[in-house]
């Protein structure tokens, strides 16, 4: 198995290396000045309201767009698909009118006891996590978008399109059916065949639901199916593509990164990163090894059979150019750096990345040859500019931006280009090009200007759905079940009427609240055992528990800030049981002994991204 494959990587670099047309290379930025940085940012803004206002005139209340004859259909479930998935968007322009109103008419109108089959993937990622999304921003006055005719309406909705989806869940795996029927629930003759990523992509999504209504059976039951994906899988910690959900038996068994897997590996690391939950952090630990040993091959990735790990498709399929960006969070920007080149140098050779490239020949694969308009290496552009703010990012993405504007600008927005090679039309626009495609652009130049928006200069740090949405790390969220340790949690009655002595929670910040550092994110308390075995807890408030202080919260005490320290006093002089002293901007943060403390040092927050590990030019990205 090991000379098989180092046989096809020496033949496929020989390939590359003698190929007249297709290279790889570290191009020299031609350098996007700042002014050209803004313009390409106003030009992306244009580019979503060229597409968003001809949904809204031509198709609106329909799912999605026909760009091309200016028309509407229903593609997924008849209730303002695009709409709904690009509410975050609208926010995160800062268009509060449209915003509003778009809130205001979906909180009225949108309903689910529809007599329509679903995909249970697709509602999720686009409909439940556009809703919660939503919510987040309109019910919350830090994001400076709240609306304040706004009584949780989309919350509501959300809780109840989810509840249409539960039935989905009930196998003997828990893994889901891929459709239900939202008023009837699965039907008797629906496939019992599922993709690894559709069954293992609900994490986000229902999880937030949980924590936001109080009800643990939305997290249980997208749990229980990350861990019947989990359980099956090969010896050499991979799944395949498509399992039975009654038997477990796997019925397709190519192994890789792309189509069909793809975000269950991302939402096993991002459900890390917004719940705390370690275990989804260990799953993500051990299949990311396998997939760096037996998927990479430097610096593209194959399908394997998962049992034998013998190669099954020497293919790059666009799906699979959310990777680096995934690398990113991870902290693993070798590798991620040179994947991006080799994936936009397909983008480069036709202008697009088609469904499936053929690295055994350097042609389009057959029968995979069109571009939908995905995200993915826009998403991975972004991400890796923002962890090394590598000009040659913002090069890629004004290239990307040419290409959009001039080969798939349609008369009332943008579309589908069904042939990569001759860039043909299609007359269809998926949601996620206002929901993702536009927004990372948007993003990536607006953090080269100098960013002022909601992620970058937001409350809270975000965690992007595969589907775009923002997701905040808020209290709620990702501390929800430390009752009581935080002012408004929701805690029990009983609690919220006693002092902090008696709330239960110990007064010993290391105890509680002892931290552990992944890449740049802290994690206060997170529990380790799994919220399967969690049930709701009764009789909870929110607002009244007294809650630990911030200092003991995260274990740091502050103090007046004190220029400099005592020449004459030595750091073998102090005592073992005294504090450490980091100073900061106004305070002195103290640690106390044991727990792990984040140094920022002053104005430097351009260089530590919101939502990626530190890993720029001037450091070595940490492990996995």
């Amino acid at each position: 198995m090991g000379t098989s494959k180092q046989s096809f990587g020496f033949l496929f670099l020989v390939s590359i290396l003698l190929s007249e047309n297709f290279f790889i290379c570290r191009t020299l930025a031609d350098g996007v000045t700042a002014e050209e940085a803004r313009q390409l940012r106003d030009e992306v803004r244009e580019m979503f309201y060229h597409a968003f206002d001809g949904y809204m005139e031509h198709a609106f209340p329909l799912d999605e767009l026909r760009p091309l004859s200016c028309e509407g259909e229903d593609s997924l479930g008849g209730y303002a698909l695009t709409l709904v998935d690009s509410l975050d968007t609208l926010a995160l322009l800062g268009d509060r009118e449209r915003f509003t109103t778009s809130v205001e008419w979906i909180g009225k109108n949108l309903q689910f006891d529809i007599n329509k089959t679903v995909s249970v993937f697709e509602t999720t990622i686009r409909v439940l996590g556009g809703l919660l999304s939503a919510h987040l921003i309109a019910s919350d006055y830090a994001t400076g978008m709240k609306i304040p005719s706004y009584d949780n309406q989309l919350l509501n909705l959300a809780e109840e399109l989810a509840r249409r989806l539960l039935p989905a869940f009930d196998t003997p795996t828990g893994i889901p059916f891929g459709s239900v029927n939202l008023l009837h629930g699965v039907d008797e003759h629906e496939s019992k065949i599922t993709s690894t990523a559709g069954g293992g992509t609900l994490t986000l999504e229902f999880g937030v639901l949980s924590r936001l209504t109080n009800d643990p059976i939305f997290e249980q039951v997208t749990k229980k199916a990350v861990l019947g994906i989990w359980a099956r899988r090969s010896k050499l910690n991979l799944v395949g593509a498509h399992i039975n959900v009654f038997t477990g038996e796997w019925t397709q068994k190519d192994a890789g990164i792309g189509t069909s897997i793809d975000s269950f590996y991302e939402y096993l690391l991002k459900a890390y990163l917004l719940f705390g939950d370690e275990e989804y952090l260990y799953i993500f630990q051990e299949s990311y090894q396998a997939a760096m040993h037996y998927l990479f091959n430097d610096p593209w990735y194959v399908e394997v059979n998962m049992d034998s790990a013998a190669i099954v498709w020497p293919l790059f399929n666009s799906l699979q150019a959310f990777w680096p960006g995934l690398q990113v969070l991870a902290g693993d920007i070798d590798p991620a750096v040179r994947t991006h080149a080799a994936f936009f140098s397909v983008w480069k050779r036709y202008g697009f990345t088609p469904e499936g490239f053929n690295l055994a020949t350097l042609t389009v694969q057959q029968g995979q040859k069109s571009y939908p308009l995905r995200p993915e290496l826009i998403e991975s552009t972004f991400l890796l500019y923002k962890a090394t703010r590598d000009p040659r990012y913002l090069d890629a993405g004004r290239d990307m931006v040419a290409s959009l504007q001039y080969g798939t600008r349609c008369p009332c927005g943008y579309c589908h280009i069904s042939d990569v090679e001759f860039h043909k039309k299609e007359d269809h626009m998926e949601s996620f090009f206002l929901a993702e495609t536009v927004k990372y652009l948007w993003l990536l130049f607006d953090l080269a200007v100098g960013p002022d928006n909601l992620v970058e200069n937001g409350p809270y740090k975000y965690i992007f759905s595969t589907e775009g949405h923002l997701l905040p790390a808020t209290p709620q969220i990702s501390l929800k079940r430390e009752h009581c340790s935080y002012f408004g949690a929701y805690c029990k009655d009983s609690d919220s009427k006693q002092g902090s002595e008696t709330s239960g929670v110990s007064a010993d910040p290391q105890e509680t609240n002892g931290s552990k550092f992944y890449g740049s994110w802290v994690h206060t308390g997170f529990p380790s055992d799994s919220f399967l075995e969690s049930t709701s807890v009764p009789g909870l408030i929110k607002g009244l528990c007294p809650g630990l202080t911030h200092g003991q919260k995260y274990g740091i005490t502050y103090l007046p800030l004190v220029d400099t320290a005592p020449e004459d006093v030595s750091p073998t002089q102090k005592e073992p049981s005294q504090p450490t002293v980091v100073q900061s901007h106004s305070v002195v943060v103290v640690s106390d002994q044991g727990a792990h403390l984040i140094q920022s040092k002053p104005n430097s927050d351009h260089k530590n991204a919101q939502e990626v590990s530190p890993g720029g030019p001037e450091s070595d990205p940490p492990k996995i």
